[in-house]
């Protein structure tokens, strides 16, 4: 273990001996001395380890003001240090936690949903969680809490979200509207709507996900909204949960989702999306045709045909203005790319490259 400086070991070491004093002034003070030395610091997270225990029991205690300085403490020891994470559970912090998800003091709300988002990043703690009913409790938050702990309550039930038999839970608590609430509030661009989107994308690989979705005014909305102003990494999401609905049932979400005006951006991330987003776009592109099928499969699909047909199947001189806009302008960006290919191909077989045939330039040698 990376030795501390004197300093800092002796900071960590008082601090350590405090907590075992039987002086709640002591200890209250030793815990904001441990969250102190923990905000940045990964070598104080390893050596007061020890700590942990201690913490955790003075969540135990029927004292208020142990509560938020011990809690405030361990968050910041289980920070980016998985080993700790881990040990916090062990040690029995779940319970507390969770019961101060209940709490009428908004602070304490949210340490406790903070803390429970940062263990909830181990996927060792994520089936722990859940089964101590920490679910049900988050969407609780994620309905009444205060702004960041709403934030921390979805961001925490995405990363429980990727154990499978947590989504189940999720969707029988009835999540999906205080999902798409905070979705439509907050930047579309920014990390709540990765998670907000993330989950949406989870949720929506279920029936009672798709009916919740498509019940909630301006659910919709607010993916395409994602899919067209979000980061990469949203937009996967976004077009991953519009495409798992129009395949599970074409005939009855293909509507809704063109009524949102999803073809600009469609078109969009067909030219400008990542590896992953590209080909989900041109398979939703696809689906969203009037008669996807019917075309024979010899006439190959092309991007251009798939799009007119949807065009004119849209209602809206704006939506279809737009939609011939933004195809025009992929067609451009294509035949660029072309030009691009072809002139790289005209350098590749220069004449210096040509194999030279002449019979008067061959020298004897002896």
């Amino acid at each position: 273990m990376e030795e501390a400086a004197p300093e800092e070991a002796l900071a960590v070491r008082r601090a350590l001996e405090m907590l075992q004093i039987n002086d709640p002034v002591l200890r209250v003070q030793a815990a904001r001395e441990i969250r102190r030395l923990t905000k940045t610091s990964h070598r104080c997270r390893r050596h007061l380890r020890q700590a942990i225990a201690p913490l955790v029991s003075m969540l135990r205690v029927n004292s208020p003001e142990f509560h938020e300085p011990a809690l405030l403490a361990l968050l910041n020891l289980a920070v980016q240090d998985e080993k700790n994470k881990i040990k916090i559970v062990e040690a029995g912090a779940l319970e507390p936690m969770i019961s101060f998800l209940k709490s009428q003091n908004p602070n304490l709300q949210e340490y406790a949903t903070a803390s429970l988002l940062t263990l909830s990043a181990s996927p060792t703690n994520k089936p722990i969680i859940s089964a101590c009913g920490a679910i049900p409790l988050l969407v609780n938050t994620l309905r009444d809490g205060s702004s960041q702990a709403k934030v921390d309550a979805v961001m925490a039930l995405s990363n429980l979200s990727t154990h499978p038999d947590n989504l189940s839970i999720i969707l029988e608590t009835n999540a999906m509207p205080f999902i798409v609430s905070l979705l439509k509030t907050c930047r579309k661009s920014s990390k709540i709507a990765e998670k907000c989107s993330a989950l949406i994308e989870s949720l929506v690989g279920y029936e009672e996900g798709r009916t919740a979705l498509t019940s909630e005014e301006g659910g919709v909305l607010a993916v395409v909204e994602v899919l067209e102003n979000g980061t990469p990494l949203s937009r996967e999401h976004a077009v991953g949960a519009l495409l798992t609905m129009c395949q599970s049932d074409r005939c009855k979400y293909r509507e809704p989702i063109l009524r949102e005006g999803v073809i600009p951006g469609l078109l969009e991330l067909t030219v400008q999306g990542t590896p992953k987003s590209q080909p989900k776009a041109r398979t939703l592109l696809q689906l969203l045709r009037e008669s996807p099928y019917s075309r024979p499969e010899v006439e190959p699909d092309t991007l251009e045909n798939i799009v007119c047909d949807i065009i004119s199947q849209i209602d809206g001189d704006d939506q279809s203005g737009k939609a011939k806009k933004m195809l025009a302008e992929m067609v451009q960006v294509s035949m660029e790319q072309s030009l691009r290919h072809l002139q790289q191909r005209a350098l590749v077989c220069t004449p210096s490259d040509m194999p030279i045939t002449s019979c008067t330039s061959e020298v004897s040698s002896k």
